[in-house]
């Protein structure tokens, strides 16, 4: 079972690393393929980034330099492992910095990060900073945008991940933005999908701040609870969360906080 987490636009390069962190840095399995993509986009100016991706000027000029200062050799001083690297709901959620040392080994064999430049990267995969949404409509050699550029390398490497697996399940708690890049004809696992609901104004919404969190918490509750099965998936109970049968169906599991 491979549990499947949206990156961050946010990146984190300041904090200090736990102690031990640094040596379960891992190579990310696609930086050749990540090497193309960069090599296209040193040749964009700040102005055609920020049209490119609607950034600031700001925004656009860190990146044309987090572009220029890219390497294909990874390591201490110039990444740091993607789970760390990234910094937003989602991760808040995961709170990787306080899970235990046998915790985070499980995590690195069934917690995968989908990302626009890497394809897909495990927790402790070596991470240099980028700006790369999935959604991007970037020509390139492959096609109009990145999930031509990707086509099914990333199924294929979820696929292979499971390759043991009798029954392989891929629980999906990205957006369908960075999910879409699984392509499901090639993808040989079955998909669950996780929706986390909050009570508001007489009826239940996903609220997107409070749903990435959870995404988050359920990958961490996951990992803590080691589970192995879609079963086990409906005893999530994090932060308020409760499975709700009623409301979801076998390959879409949907889960409800009522706080107030």
């Amino acid at each position: 079972m491979l549990f499947l987490l949206s990156p961050a636009k946010t990146l984190d390069y300041e904090r200090p690393l736990p102690a031990g962190v640094g040596r379960r840095a891992t190579e990310p399995a696609f930086v050749p393929r990540a090497a193309e993509l960069i090599d296209g986009l040193k040749t964009l100016t700040p102005p055609q980034l920020a049209q490119l991706m609607d950034l600031s000027d700001e925004l656009a000029a860190l990146n044309v330099g987090r572009y220029a200062a890219w390497t294909p050799e990874h390591g201490a001083k110039n990444s740091r492992p993607a789970a760390y690297a990234f910094n937003g709901d989602v991760y808040d959620g995961l709170d990787i910095r306080t899970l235990e040392a046998a915790d985070l080994t499980w995590a690195q064999q069934h917690v995968v990060i989908l990302s626009g430049l890497y394809g897909a990267l495990r927790p402790f995969d070596r991470l240099q900073p980028y700006r790369l949404e999935m959604g991007t409509r970037w020509a390139n050699a492959a096609g109009k945008d990145l999930y031509a550029y990707w086509g099914d390398t990333v199924a294929s490497y979820l696929n292979e991940r499971q390759a043991d697996e009798r029954s392989p399940v891929v629980v999906n708690l990205a957006s369908q933005e960075y999910f879409k890049v699984a392509d499901r004809r090639a993808l040989k696992a079955r998909v669950v999908e996780c929706q986390f609901e909050d009570w508001k104004a007489g009826q239940y919404k996903i609220i997107s701040f409070f749903a990435k969190r959870a995404r988050g918490a359920f990958a961490r509750w996951a990992i803590q609870h080691r589970v192995r099965s879609v079963a086990a998936l409906q005893g999530f109970d994090a932060d308020g969360y409760a499975f709700d049968a009623g409301a979801s169906t076998p390959d879409r599991l949907v889960f409800r906080r009522r706080t107030a």
